[in-house]
């Protein structure tokens, strides 16, 4: 299963401490050189240690976009990590995209790729009982400044069958 992966929910689940959760679902992710750009992995923020171990252990692994034409003219809608995340999991032939962004997101349903976000990491992680209640993971999310709007929130606890916490 190939997994491609944008800058947003991996910052978003290593600040919460739930990075690993990728890891137990899907083995190995990829992500291109412009989404590992935009992590930060030298800078002392929130979360780049995580990543950084997660890259030096392999299951977060840098893969090239080698259709740069694809890549020039999405970068014109969309910011060049979401772009290059697009175009690789076209090229790799993705099980899905990895994506929060809403302008990303729609471009990539737009193309065909199926996507998912945080949300749905953390209700694939509760349905196979990695962790016992999302609930208040999404209420971590939103502590350290991660949106997701509040119909997202609500519709994800209710597939969880969980009350959202405030």
């Amino acid at each position: 299963m190939i997994i491609v992966a944008d800058t947003g929910p991996l910052i978003a689940l290593a600040r919460i401490q739930r990075l690993s959760l990728l890891q137990q679902l899907y083995g190995e992710l990829l992500i291109p050189p412009a989404v590992q750009h935009e992590l930060q992995l030298s800078s002392h923020r929130p979360g780049a240690q995580v990543l950084m171990q997660a890259i030096g252990a392999g299951w977060l692994r840098v893969q090239a976009v080698r259709d740069t034409t694809e890549l020039t003219l999405l970068s014109r809608l969309i910011d060049t990590g979401e772009a290059e995340a697009i175009v690789l999991a076209e090229q790799v032939t993705c099980q899905f995209l990895l994506i929060d962004d809403w302008q990303g997101r729609t471009v990539a349903k737009q193309r065909g790729l199926p996507v998912i976000g945080v949300a749905g990491v953390l209700l694939a992680a509760k349905q196979r009982a990695l962790v016992a209640e999302i609930s208040p993971l999404l209420a971590e999310l939103a502590a350290v400044g991660y949106r997701l709007s509040a119909k997202l929130v609500a519709e994800v606890t209710r597939l969880a069958e969980e009350q959202p916490k405030q």
